[in-house]
């Protein structure tokens, strides 16, 4: 292949390691075809360019046509996991100025042009790319070991600077000189700009895949049900089938049903239309039920899009048990019954449902064409509570005697929201030990899993786990009684 010619590569999800860190990861033999050479810059474009450091592929995947990038480079490239990207050899030059903003209207933050030069030293981007903070502290614990720990080594000391104290903080790139892709480097001039700036072309999503540890299993059904049909409608009518109408996401407390449809939403880029299930109910006789009517049509409007009803128990219960206002929530649930599998079809409309009560929710919800698929978000087991950690951990700054593998032992049946709620306790331990202390030792996740333990117990999960493979023997069985509304 001649240099400067490109290659089409299809987007996996990055490895916790490798979050935020502005890479991505290319086997070797197909860097040799764009004349590339790990950490070479390269140019990736989707529906709109951007620009990495490249790195060479984990062991697993040399020999494939992947590229792994984070969520951010994947929002910045216009693609999303399961698409190609065309990469190609960087033609780039040295950043002279660069001027940065928050992205999060309201905040405002203040640092020197300075620390930001050593935080983002070695950076490739472009105008309108989003960057985070996030430190760059020690090498991922899976490369340890392996054939690519020269790479990782020296991509610590090629970008190595901490954040300074600025924790995880995205930024846009509002400018840069000279125009087009540009590396930052020790002499680059970075003005921070203290406000947000608009920026209509494109938003920024505040979770992606990355953010939610473990969940893999999860997140593969969730993808192939939702994302496929908002993002590829024509694969449906090629086979001849309708595409899926709902999913319901069930579990425990804390397990990351909330987050993995932000996830989803941001990455499907789908307009997201999020309502509680207690937030539609109204005193006001009919009201409730035109709530319902109005978020799907406001969906409608907007698709792609995909409602989010959280806590959908209390939308939705069985049928015959109301209490307060006459038939209220029978009301409701015939009213999303129309909605979901009415005369009026939901094009480009996904519906997902999240509870932790799925046992008296009303079962003609249950039934193939309206909640199509019923997932379950269990409780992590190991793999996934040594994600989770490093997803919370990847912006502490750490003591020496830090020991991931003693706290994922200690955290058997703890929830996501448990092990976050480790983390913080931990930090205002260290805080209230010393209000200088500048790093979070193992003394004090110790002391904070004493405090705080697991919201979940064996019991409850088999209670779980039973359910999930009743629901859809209870909704028949109750068909055949007549105790069901179809």
């Amino acid at each position: 292949m001649t240099e400067g010619e490109s290659i089409r590569l299809k987007v996996s999800e990055a490895n916790q390691g490798d979050v935020g860190k502005g890479i991505v990861r290319i086997g070797e033999d197909f860097l040799a075809k764009i004349d590339a050479r790990p950490l070479d810059v390269v140019e990736l474009v989707g529906s709109r360019p951007t620009a990495a450091l490249a790195v060479s592929a984990y062991s697993q995947d040399q020999g494939l046509d992947m590229i792994r990038m984070d969520g951010l480079i994947r929002s910045n490239a216009g693609t999303s996991i399961g698409q190609y990207v065309e990469v190609k050899k960087a033609a780039w030059s040295e950043a002279k100025h660069v001027t940065l903003a928050p992205v999060t209207q309201g905040m405002q933050i203040f640092a020197p042009g300075d620390v930001l030069t050593r935080v983002f030293n070695g950076r490739p981007l472009i105008k309108g790319d989003i960057i985070s903070t996030t430190s760059v502290r020690k090498p991922p614990s899976d490369s340890i070991g392996s054939r690519e720990t020269m790479f990782e080594e020296l991509f610590r000391g090629f970008l190595g600077a901490q954040a300074f104290g600025l924790g995880e903080i995205k930024l846009r790139v509002v400018s840069t000189s000279p125009a087009g892709i540009v590396k930052i480097t020790e002499g680059t001039d970075i003005e921070l700009l203290p406000q947000a700036v608009e920026s209509p072309e494109r938003t920024v999503p505040s979770v992606v895949y990355e953010d939610i540890g473990g969940l893999k299993p999860v997140i593969t059904k969730v993808r192939e049900m939702i994302e496929l049909p908002l993002k590829h409608p024509e694969l449906f009518d090629r086979l001849g089938i309708d595409p899926p109408k709902g999913v319901l996401l069930h579990g425990p407390p804390g397990t990351g049903k909330t987050m993995l449809a932000k996830a989803v939403a941001n990455e499907s880029e789908a307009n997201f239309i999020t309502v509680k299930g207690s937030a539609l109910l109204s005193k006001w006789y009919g009201e409730s039920e035109k709530r319902v009517e109005e978020i799907f049509r406001k969906a409608r409007q907007v698709a792609p899009s995909i409602i989010f009803l959280d806590e959908l128990d209390a939308l939705v219960p069985v049928r015959g048990g109301g209490a307060g206002e006459p038939h209220v929530t029978e009301r409701v649930v015939n009213q999303l019954l129309s909605e979901m599998d009415g005369l009026e079809e939901l094009h480009g409309v996904v519906v997902i449902g999240a509870t932790n009560r799925p046992d008296i929710i009303d079962p003609a919800l249950l039934r193939p064409g309206r909640f199509d698929e019923l997932i379950m978000a269990p409780v992590p087991d190991k793999e996934s509570r040594q994600k989770i950690f490093q997803v919370h951990l990847k912006k502490v700054p750490l003591a020496e005697d830090m020991d991931m593998e003693a706290l994922i032992g200690q955290t058997e049946n703890y929830t996501g929201a448990d092990i976050a709620a480790v983390v913080r306790k931990a930090g205002r331990l260290a805080l209230r030990e010393d209000m200088a202390a500048d790093n979070i030792g193992q003394k004090h996740f110790l002391a904070a899993l004493e405090e705080i333990g697991p919201s979940v117990t064996p019991e409850t999960m088999k209670y779980y786990s039973r359910m999930a493979s009743e629901l859809r023997k209870k909704a028949s069985r109750e068909v055949e009684r007549g105790e069901m509304y179809a």
